[in-house]
């Protein structure tokens, strides 16, 4: 019998067990299917960023910082984001959408000096932006106080134009600049720069400068100006005085000589600090360094709303007038808030020849405050509440319940005649995509939505806008259902993924039960071909000891026979030696097969 043949059978059946095919088929199919998962869900992300992120200025200077977007290569539509910094630091003087890639603005970028705050919302029409450096827009800030003065995202998303609004906004980087004190050595315009005294001379005119007061030509709130010189060598003495006259002698000497003074709580108006060096020649030239103090806010106003008769007109007039008896109204500042938003605006000082007109605002409750700003920065402020009517709504007739992915979202409704309908697509928390479309002289509107959505859940609902931006207020959101799209079409028949997950389940099942039935029936075969084998085994070893007594017996028979000649003696032993063989390998193979049913 062939050994080696009957191990090998074995193991090639052993490799090709049915069980381990399913199996190593099912993790397969589960590994392709995550792998295929993970690399669908990959998608492209954005970065808001700020240039220069960091930079040294000294105080009083301007310097500009642009907001950018890097797309990663993905298209966006949308960007807003809200900018927040230290306004003891920092002023914005103000900002220019040169250059930028938005043509769209949903709010037109606002800052606020005193609440420290920048916002704007815009976009750009389909295809988007691609790229790696886009500008939004730019800022020029000016340096107020030395220090670190940081420039943050509070809030910030990125719109893909992907048809579904998806944020792909994954990192802001936000900006650091340092703020150092600048040393201006102002002198009058009437004077000119002395060098300091020669042997045989008096001293020159100091050269006086000051921390809080630097510009002689601007004014402060702070009433407690700080002044400082350098003391030229050979100085034995210091004359000082402070008053109103431009062009007074100082009398207060002060020996030996100092070369800093701070003064307190001064009274609003135009002061001159006068100083000059002595030295053994005698009085040197004087100083005379102007200060401009105002503490006081400008005259307390009224805001007054003037909507032209119109309860529904979205961009009201705002009248509001003051004065500053002092340093005069260096700008307004316009907040105007509706719940949770604030839109903030800076308009110029000739708001009595042209008053402040709003960008269109949504219908409900608002209140608008209006700050002064002197010249010194002090500001008073005065507020007023208005409301905002709306205009007819739309209403929503026909919205399916659920579409599968790929179908187009079709919506019906009516809407008063020839006005604008902005239908908006909001899937679970992301933001809405909106899409117009206007009404036709019978007040209908049917919308096709043909970009493909998402799986998921979404809310859609509409609102009327006219050519002023006057808006209705929204209808009620209904929700539809994006499922997985067919999985295979023929013809007119499509079978969706429900239909092939059932059937793949269906045929795991059945090839689970063949498998078991087939066990079962070998296992009943192998069970009858060992009783049977036994049998046989039996039946044969039952023969072979019959035959082998007969055997014996004629060998004996042959033994007790006198005179066996050569050859009958060679036919015994070979009888013999037969026998002994026959036995030896009819046990054996037996014992193979009852082996192997085993």
């Amino acid at each position: 019998m062939d050994y080696p043949k009957i191990k090998n059978e074995k193991l090639k059946m052993k490799n090709h067990n049915p069980k381990l095919k399913i199996l190593n088929f099912a993790l397969s199919f589960c590994i392709l299917f995550f792998a295929l998962f993970i690399l669908a869900s990959q998608a492209s992300a954005a970065t808001l960023f700020l240039a220069p992120s960091m930079g040294s200025y000294s105080a009083g200077d301007t310097f500009s910082v642009s907001v950018k977007v890097n797309t990663e290569g993905k298209a966006i539509n949308t960007a807003e984001a809200t900018l927040t910094f230290d306004p003891s630091r920092l002023k914005v003087k103000s900002i220019s959408k040169t250059g930028s890639i938005f043509t769209l603005w949903v709010e037109e970028p606002v800052f606020s000096n005193s609440d420290g705050m920048i916002s704007f919302a815009g976009g750009k029409p389909s295809p988007g932006y691609t790229g790696s450096s886009g500008k939004l827009l730019s800022i020029t800030f000016k340096g107020l106080t030395s220090g670190e003065a940081d420039v943050n995202f509070s809030s910030a998303s990125v719109l893909a134009d992907d048809g579904r609004g998806t944020n792909i906004l994954s990192s802001l980087i936000s900006g650091s600049y340092t703020i150092t004190t600048k040393e201006i050595k102002t002198i009058p315009s009437q004077e000119k720069y002395v060098p300091p005294a020669t042997p045989g001379e008096a001293p020159a005119a100091p050269v006086i400068s000051s921390a809080t007061h630097p510009n002689p030509d601007k004014w402060y709130s702070n009433n407690n100006p700080e002044f400082s010189w350098d003391l030229p060598s050979g100085v034995t003495a210091v004359r000082l005085l402070m008053g109103h006259n431009p062009t007074a002698i100082p009398t207060i000497t002060y020996i030996p000589p100092i070369s800093e003074k701070k003064l307190e709580d001064l009274s609003d108006g135009t002061w001159y600090f006068h100083a000059r060096f002595k030295n053994n020649y005698g009085w040197g030239e004087i100083t005379h360094r102007k200060v401009l103090i105002d503490t006081e806010p400008p005259e307390s106003f009224k805001v007054i709303f003037d909507n032209e008769d119109d309860s529904t007109n979205p961009t009201p007039i705002f009248n509001f007038i003051t004065t500053d008896a002092l340093s005069g109204i260096e700008y307004y500042e316009v907040l105007i808030k509706q719940e949770d938003r604030t839109i903030t605006t800076t308009t110029q000082q000739n708001i009595k020849d042209n008053p402040y007109q709003s960008l269109p605002l949504p219908p409900g409750k608002h209140e608008v405050v209006v700050k002064a700003f002197d010249k010194a920065e002090n500001f008073s402020s005065a507020s007023t509440e208005f409301e905002i009517l709306p205009i007819e709504g739309p209403e929503i007739t026909e919205i399916p319940i659920s579409i599968r992915m790929g179908d187009p979202l079709v919506i019906e409704g009516k809407a008063p005649s020839g006005l604008q309908v902005a239908v908006y697509i909001q899937k679970e928390d992301g933001e809405p995509v909106v899409e117009k479309i206007k009404s036709d002289k019978e007040g209908r509107f049917k919308l096709t939505y043909d970009k493909t959505l998402a799986k998921g859940d979404y809310l859609v609902w509409a609102r009327t806008e006219d050519e002023r931006g006057a808006l209705s207020l929204p209808t009620e959101k209904y929700a539809v259902e994006v499922g997985l799209p067919p999985f295979l079409k023929i013809g007119k028949m499509a079978i969706d993924y429900l239909t092939i997950m059932i059937t793949f389940i269906i045929l795991i099942v059945g090839v689970g039960v063949i498998i078991f039935y087939s066990w079962y029936r070998i296992s009943v075969w192998r069970k009858r071909v060992r009783g049977e084998t036994k049998e046989v085994s039996e039946s044969v070893a039952t023969a072979f000891k019959a035959l082998r007594e007969e055997v014996e017996e004629q060998i004996e028979f042959l033994d007790g026979k006198p005179g066996l000649n050569k050859d009958e003696r060679k036919v015994r032993d070979k009888l013999k030696e037969a026998l002994d063989i026959s036995e030896k390998f009819i046990g054996k193979e037996i014992k193979d097969v009852e082996k192997e049913l085993e």
